[in-house]
């Protein structure tokens, strides 16, 4: 069998360059609005929440996304699915239903045949038709490593978004799907092993999460992918102001991931979010065991929201800011 995960350095959203680094190119990065645009911005790049925002008219607003990454699994057409339901995520985070996509692909053409890319785009075609988006077109490149993903496009209502900096002291905190896919996906590159849960969990669309949210009047929320829990968790929690108390133990692990961290799959990019967010949180008595497991690079994984839907655990709460923004008890 051919393994697609070998042609890349990384794999999913743990080949995303490590946040600190972004945040330190964007430092001081201001974009000047445009001139006469046909649009007001709600959501842009302050908080570096999941996607951009504009309403367009009074109680309609556009979402827009991109996402895209190397394989993370070896078969062509569950990498597929993996992406396209990763970069859909986005707009359910961000309270959104997706409208269209269009695919971004990049191919070395010279040492994979066509016929495993059309695989990936099949997969990510099944699942934007099971999301109800359309899918028209896309761009592709000639490139040294295989990339794939979507540019999303949906649509929200500007009075019931979903942002990260809207906690608040007093709001639970709860997960909708298990963590681990970055430690099942580095030892599935590394073995050959399969892991069959972690790609039902990876393909899983987070519409009825984000559904459900919007129902339960839920304004903040977050994705959890390439920046680990405990980024996504810091960045909504610094964004908001508030300090993030996170009860280790009530955090649902895939099937197998805590086995994969102490055998020693730990893709460089989970131990590079942990050392980001290390200086602004309290560990406690965490053991480096744990503390890797909640900075495990995700991909597609579930909606981290401040408050309570049914199904999700309750994996801790928002408090009044104190000197850490992440507290692990």
């Amino acid at each position: 069998m051919l393994r697609l995960t070998h042609y890349a350095q990384g794999g999913g959203c743990a080949c995303k360059i490590p946040a600190g680094e972004l945040e330190n190119v964007l430092a001081g990065f201001g974009l000047t609005p445009p001139k006469n645009p046909l649009g007001e911005l709600l959501v842009g790049t302050e908080t570096g929440d999941d996607a951009a925002v504009v309403r367009i008219e009074g109680d309609t607003a556009i979402v827009s996304t991109a996402d895209f990454f190397t394989p993370v699994v070896d078969d062509a057409y569950d990498w597929g699915r993996i992406a396209a339901a990763n970069a859909l995520s986005d707009v359910y985070a961000m309270g959104g239903r997706p409208l269209v996509a269009l695919n971004v692909l990049c191919w070395p053409r010279e040492n994979l045949p066509y016929e495993i890319a059309r695989e990936v785009l099949k997969g990510g075609a099944d699942v934007a038709r099971q999301a109800g988006c359309h899918l028209a077109g896309g761009h592709s490149v000639n490139g040294a490593e295989p990339m794939y993903g979507m540019a999303v496009t949906g649509l929200a209502d500007p009075a019931r978004l979903m942002r990260n900096n809207a906690g608040r002291p007093g709001l639970p905190l709860s997960l909708t799907k298990p963590i681990g896919s970055g430690v099942l996906n580095n030892r599935h590159k590394a073995t050959g092993e399969m892991f069959p849960q972690a790609i039902d969990i990876m393909t899983r669309l987070n519409a009825d999460a984000g559904r459900a949210a919007l129902e339960a009047g839920v304004r903040c929320a977050t994705d959890v992918t390439g920046f680990g829990l405990l980024g996504h968790l810091y960045k909504l929690a610094r964004s908001s102001d508030v300090t993030a108390v996170l009860d280790a133990a009530a955090v649902p692990l895939m099937e197998g991931a805590r086995e994969a961290v102490r055998d020693g799959y730990v893709p460089g990019g989970s131990r590079r979010n942990l050392e980001w967010v290390a200086p602004h949180t309290g560990i406690g008595s965490t053991d480096e065991e744990t503390l890797l497991l909640l900075a495990d690079a995700q991909t597609s994984g579930g909606l981290l929201i401040a408050g309570e839907i049914p199904g999700a655990p309750v994996i801790g709460e928002l408090i009044p800011r104190n000197r850490h923004t992440i507290m692990i008890r």
